[in-house]
């Protein structure tokens, strides 16, 4: 029997949890991560993505200051949305400015600029913004490494992100956003 693999377009090398290791009491992983920043300048961060959802990512687990959280900045442009996907991993989503909503497995729950959208473990879902003419803007905060260290990789894309921006929004993240 041969084993499925993914298309190449989906492999990229990440590191989801760094080693954690060294002499006990001698005080490496202690020193390593003072010597981490404890203030990340983002301004100089580019977003990735697009054409309608724009991410840049503020921790990372191969950042080496945290290894249990990942967080990141996303936008979606005017009319735009995401792909419909699902992951076992829960994430927190504080929406920063605009309005839109998400789709929970069939379930529409909208919100605005100072709420905060919880995606719950398993469901299928969609995030989209209810402007055609102004982007919105979220803070994502997950804990996929600890999920992806304790082998709960399920996640799976139902419907793929677009492709082609949404119609009459031409749209890329402001070079200088403050986040």
């Amino acid at each position: 029997m041969s084993q499925a693999t993914a298309p190449d377009v989906f492999i990229k090398e990440r590191s989801w949890v760094r080693a954690v290791k060294g002499l006990y009491g001698m005080g490496e992983l202690r020193d390593e991560l003072y010597g981490k920043p404890r203030v990340i300048d983002l301004r100089s961060r580019k977003y990735t993505g697009g054409p309608q959802m724009w991410n840049k990512d503020i921790m990372q687990p191969d950042d080496g200051i945290m290894q249990s959280l990942e967080s990141h900045i996303e936008y979606l442009a005017p009319g735009g949305k995401t792909q419909q996907h699902g992951h076992q991993n829960s994430a927190v989503f504080y929406i920063l400015d605009g309005e839109g909503y998400e789709i929970h497995d069939t379930i529409k729950y909208p919100w605005s600029a100072g709420d905060a959208a919880i995606v719950h473990n398993g469901c299928v879902h969609q995030h989209l913004n209810a402007s055609k003419t102004k982007p919105c803007k979220m803070l994502v905060v997950k804990a996929k490494p600890t999920y992806i260290f304790f082998n709960l990789l399920w996640q799976k894309n139902v419907e793929m992100p677009p492709t082609a921006p949404a119609e009459g929004a031409e749209f890329i993240p402001p070079a200088n956003d403050e986040l």
